[in-house]
Formats: C-alpha cells, sequence, structure tokens
C-alpha cells in the first residue's frame, strides 16, 4: 500500500503506485482539473509522476508560486513550438524561467520583425486552444544527440553532448514540437491560456561574445487574465515613469558615450541631488554623525589588507604612478577605518560614527549599465559606527527608526525588511553571531517593523538587515542597509582602550540610508513620475505675465518670493517672454512644476496672482502673502 500525506496531514491510502493525476482526481473533480503538477517534499514533479513509495504531496495549481513557475516553464516551450511550425528553418535553444516571464532563444536567416512577434504569439494561442497532451519520456545521452542532430537541431545536440555520457535526459513532446528539458510541464496545453509576448533582443550563444548572435524573444505569462493586464498596465506605467525619459524631459541630467556609466548633470538635475544631500545631512547632524572625506585614490597594499585586491580587483579601476599600484575605491570603508587609527581611542570615544557623501568608482559591465541606477561612479551616504559589542543594539535600534523617518520624508512608507544570518563560511565565534544576530532582529522589533529571516546570506565578517522600498507601482527596490562587520577592523588593526586597560577590536556597523545617490535619485524621479515634491522640486514656482505691462510687478513678486524662506530660499522661475499667456502656462505644466503664479492687469491692480497647483488645479487668485503662507506649509510638510 502506498500512502500519502497531504498538506493538512490527512492520509490516502493507494493500493500500489499512484500518479499525481490520480491523486488529485480521488480529492475532487475540480483539484483535478486544476491540477498543474505536484510537490513531493522541495520538488515540483509532474501529474503524471508515478508515487512509489509513501510520501507527503502538495497538489500544484495556478494559484501556487510553483503552479505559475510551471505555467511559465511550460509557455516558453509553447514559444518555441509556435517559433518552429511557422519558421521550420529556425534552430532552438534554450528557454528558461526569468522573472514575470520566460525567454526563448532562436538562431534564424534573418531578425524576427514586429509583424513576425505578433504572427507567434498568434499561432501560440491556436495551439493552445487545441489542448494538446504534454508527455514526457526519456533517452539514454547519446541517443538524444542523435535524435536532435537528425532534426537539425544542432544547438541542442550540442548542449546534450556536454551532459555526462552515463546520464540519461528528459524530453517534452506537444503535438508536432518535442524540446529537451527537465520539467516539469503542466499536462496540457489548453493550461496556457494568458500570455503575450514583449520584445526580441540579441543574445549570445552561451553568454560568449565569441559565439553567433541569436534572437531572444521575451514573453510573461500569468494564472489569469486579470494579473496579465495588470502586468502589462504597471509596464505601461513604468515606461512612463522611466527616468532616462524624464531626465531629458525635465533637463535633469544626461549620459554621455564619452564617460559610459558616469552622469552629467544639469542645473536643474544637480538642485535636486543638492537637497538629497543637504537634507541628508542634517540626518547626520542631527542623529550626531561626524563628517568625514576620505581620498579617492589609495594605494593596493590597503586593499590586499582588506581583500578587496583578491576579491574584487575585476570591478576595481586600477592606476599606477612611480611604478606603484593605486586603485580608486569602490567603498568608503578602509578609508574611515584608516581615519579612526589616528590617535588613540577609548571606550568613551564609542560609539563613533563618521559620515561621509563618499564618490566611489566601480568598473561595472557595460551591458549591465542603466541610466543613473546603474552606473560606475556613484556618491554613497556612507556611514561606519564603530562601538563595543554591547552597543550594537541601540545603534541598529537607532538607525532603524532614524531611516523609517527619511524615507517618510521622501515618500515611502511601505518597507521590506529582511535580516540575513550566518553563512556557513563565516569569521568570529558563534557566541558573536548570536549577539549580533539577536541585536539586528530585537532593533526591528522595537522599531515595530515586521521582518523575514534570509538564512546564510549574511556576509562572511557578520549578519546585515536589508531595507527595500516598495514604490507607488509595486516595484522594490533594495537602498538602506546596516551590517555588522567583525572583520575588518582585525585586518587593518584598528583599536580602543577598553575600560580595563586592556586594547579591544571595535565592532564596525556598515551603514546606508538612501545608499547611492545616483540611484536614490532615479528611484525618487520614477516614484513620482517627475512630478517631484515641492520641498524637492529643482524649480517650485513659476511667475508669469500676461503683457509686459505686468513685467516690472512679476519681478517685485519672484525677489519678495525668492527671499520668503532665509532658511530654504524658493526656487523661482521668473517668466516674462512674449508669447501667449497658455503657452506659458503649458510649457512650465509639462514641466511638472508645483505652481505656477499668472498676473494680468487685475491680479496686479489687487496685489495678488492667480494661482495654478499641479495638475491644472486652478486655486483661484490671492495674496502675495497669502500664497507664501501656502508654499511655506508645504514645503514644510514635505508634502
Amino acid at each position: 500500500m502506498i500512502h500519502i500525506t497531504l498538506p493538512d496531514g490527512s492520509q490516502r491510502e493507494y493500493p500500489g503506485p499512484v500518479t499525481v493525476a490520480e491523486v488529485a482526481a480521488s480529492i475532487g473533480a475540480g483539484l483535478a482539473k486544476a491540477a498543474l503538477a505536484g510537490k513531493i517534499g522541495d520538488k515540483v514533479v509532474d501529474t503524471s509522476y508515478q508515487i512509489t513509495q509513501d510520501s507527503p504531496l502538495s497538489i500544484v495549481t495556478a494559484k501556487d508560486a510553483d503552479g505559475l513557475d510551471v505555467i511559465r516553464h511550460s509557455t516558453a516551450h509553447l514559444l518555441a513550438y509556435a517559433v518552429k511550425a511557422l519558421f521550420p528553418d529556425a534552430q532552438v535553444t534554450i528557454g528558461p524561467v526569468i522573472d514575470n516571464g520566460f525567454y526563448y532563444d532562436f538562431s534564424y536567416k534573418r531578425p524576427f520583425t514586429p509583424e513576425d512577434l505578433a504572427a507567434i504569439e498568434k499561432k501560440m494561442a491556436e495551439l493552445a486552444n487545441k489542448d494538446e497532451p504534454v508527455v514526457r519520456r526519456v533517452l539514454p545521452r547519446d541517443e538524444a544527440v542523435a535524435y536532435f542532430k537528425g532534426l537539425g537541431e544542432h544547438y541542442k545536440a550540442e548542449l546534450i553532448a556536454s551532459i555526462p555520457s552515463n546520464e540519461d535526459v528528459s524530453l517534452y513532446r506537444e503535438g508536432a514540437f518535442e524540446d529537451l528539458c527537465r520539467g516539469p510541464h503542466v499536462p496540457s496545453t489548453g493550461k496556457l491560456k494568458h500570455f503575450k509576448l514583449m520584445k526580441v533582443a540579441g543574445a549570445y550563444w552561451r553568454g560568449d561574445h565569441h559565439n553567433e548572435m541569436l534572437q531572444r524573444i521575451y514573453g510573461t505569462a500569468w494564472a489569469s487574465k486579470d494579473e496579465l493586464q495588470q502586468y502589462l498596465t504597471r509596464l505601461e506605467e513604468a515606461e512612463k515613469r522611466d527616468h532616462r525619459k524624464l531626465g531629458r524631459e525635465l533637463d535633469l541630467f544626461h549620459m554621455d558615450e564619452h564617460a559610459p556609466g558616469l552622469v552629467f548633470w544639469h542645473p536643474k538635475g544637480w538642485t535636486l541631488w543638492q537637497e538629497v544631500e543637504q537634507y541628508m545631512r542634517r540626518v547626520y547632524r542631527d542623529n550626531h554623525y561626524q563628517e568625514v572625506k576620505g581620498p579617492q585614490i589609495l594605494e593596493k597594499t590597503l586593499w590586499e589588507k582588506t581583500g578587496h585586491w583578491d576579491k574584487y580587483r575585476d570591478n576595481m579601476f586600477i592606476t599606477e604612478s612611480e611604478k606603484r599600484d593605486y586603485a580608486l575605491k569602490p567603498m568608503n570603508c578602509p578609508g574611515h577605518i584608516l581615519i579612526f587609527k589616528q590617535g588613540i581611542k577609548s571606550y568613551r570615544d564609542l560609539p563613533l560614527r563618521y559620515g561621509e557623501f563618499g564618490q566611489c568608482h566601480r568598473n561595472e559591465p557595460s551591458g549591465g549599465l542603466h541610466g543613473i541606477m546603474r552606473v560606475r561612479g556613484f556618491t554613497q551616504d556612507d556611514g561606519h559606527i564603530f562601538c563595543t559589542e554591547n552597543q550594537i543594539l541601540a545603534e541598529c535600534d537607532t538607525f532603524t527608526k532614524v531611516l523609517k523617518q527619511v524615507y517618510a520624508d521622501f515618500g515611502f512608507t511601505n518597507i521590506l525588511y529582511k535580516v540575513s544570518t550566518r553563512p556557513a563560511a563565516r569569521i568570529g565565534s558563534d557566541e558573536l553571531w548570536d549577539k549580533a544576530e539577536q541585536a539586528l532582529m530585537d532593533s526591528l522589533r522595537h522599531s515595530g517593523c515586521e521582518f523575514v529571516i534570509s538564512e546564510g546570506d549574511g556576509a562572511f565578517y557578520g549578519p546585515k538587515i536589508e531595507y527595500t522600498l516598495k514604490d507607488a507601482i509595486g516595484r522594490e527596490w533594495q537602498c538602506g542597509t546596516i551590517q555588522v562587520d567583525f572583520n575588518l577592523s582585525e585586518r587593518l588593526d584598528a583599536e580602543y582602550v577598553a575600560e580595563d586597560g586592556s586594547r579591544k577590536r571595535p565592532v564596525i556597523l556598515h551603514r546606508a540610508i538612501v545608499g547611492s545617490l545616483e540611484r536614490f535619485i532615479g528611484i525618487l524621479i520614477e516614484e513620482h513620475a517627475g512630478a517631484l515634491p515641492t520641498w524637492l522640486a529643482p524649480v517650485q514656482v513659476a511667475v508669469l505675465n500676461i503683457t509686459d505691462n505686468q513685467a516690472d510687478y512679476c519681478r517685485e513678486i519672484a525677489e519678495k518670493l525668492e527671499k520668503a524662506l532665509p532658511q530654504h530660499p524658493l526656487r523661482v522661475a521668473l517668466d516674462l517672454r512674449n508669447e501667449k499667456i497658455t503657452y506659458k502656462i503649458r510649457e512650465h505644466s509639462m514641466q511638472k512644476l508645483p505652481f505656477i503664479l499668472v498676473a494680468g492687469d487685475k491680479e496686479r491692480a489687487a496685489g495678488a496672482v492667480a494661482v495654478r497647483a499641479r495638475g491644472n488645479k486652478d486655486l483661484g487668485v490671492m495674496s502675495i502673502d497669502a500664497f507664501i503662507e501656502l508654499i511655506s506649509k508645504t514645503v514644510a510638510e514635505k508634502a
């Protein structure tokens, strides 16, 4: 007898070997129809998989994350099936699942066109509607090589030939198409209903630029029509919010081929940068950080001591002078430790908090660069706290509270928290790791933060918290972090005099709130779709005249506004051009300004202005003082 244990703990008994599909059918017709796969322990298997011994079993449906993976994997095969049906000369290569979808690489004599993509998607729908069974079979490796060579699928044959000769391989057939795959797959093509092909891109065979350039077709697949539509809507919204597009339209920055991965900030963009930096500088000051500044270039021997020269050298920009090797710093930590080491430090000096807007350079691959989100030169709001073991909890607790307030001020309230714990390869005693991990978790609890634990994902030198922002359209951005480091103070011989007169190593807390300022500003632009809050907007208010009769009056208004808030002078644009007022209003509205003030003869006579707020909102006519009160409140509240 075979005993199957279901997720609710109940058991079912079968007289002999039984398939996943048969188990589902014995539970109910509805489950049998919904079943996409089975899960035995951690292994996901086809519904045709035969269970031959007592086992735990979960029936996987489209509601499960594993079910969605099976749908996407199977849709990639459906894509290849459709391509072969329409373009018999095309050769198939590989087609894995990726975030939100899948892709498949093809070798074909000409580029696929948008019209081809539409035809392929239509053919996929036709094949899915046939509801053809998906059937698995197993062949010895050499037989599988010969089989695919016979089909003219040389890429598949090459892939299989790289598998050890004593192994069997599995193939999946649906209708006229058969493909190499480990599986699992849906039981029939009729389960695949909600998909869309997205784009075609180039990709080298096996990721090697010496090999042939293939064509990669990307697609997305979902469990329901609503989920597919929601995803497409998110993509459409993300395209509107693309910081690269908005950076050009709002004249904030540009990238140039003469400096790949580096940013040219325009006046408006640099104004935004300064608002973010000066805000963070106030956070430093209010939380007792001492701002420091380390050099950009440091000598090779320092990077050897920290371990970066051996483990990170390929990502560092190297230079040479007088027969000595140097590197542009990829991070600020070593410089801060060298500052800490100057002079004798006592336990009374701890915790000692250093902060730096440190410019770093990393030699990122050109293919990974992405606007100002992924660059080669960036500035971090980098900080290091030198403390004792007993101070870890208090410092982490304070840091989390400060971070939450900073994110809220920038418009982010949905934060995800993850604690990464000790990896197998690590330094430091278990007792020390226990204390550090507990301190990180306690600090989040004290701040009222729910968190997940990522077992084994800590650095070799200590555990960490990662703080991830969730933006207006559901995307996640990992920005802040605090990391406990037992290692670098030892490597660079940093110490303090303990209360008993002995010399001890400080614990180093590596911390950042916004992380890379470039990346964070990109996130801000996309979060607010370029319509930045008034306190951050590079231009906060534009003053427009209707005719030349109001030019002097508008100048007076602009001057009064600029002097209205001495602590935070308003950023005012004065537009006295001889253009129609409707044209000027539209132009400044396209720049997403928070406020536009218009003055005609009536407003001048009344000592007032007509006020328009972003989003084409007419706030009516008000006195200059009333408007100053309005914008002052808006800036102060960071609304």
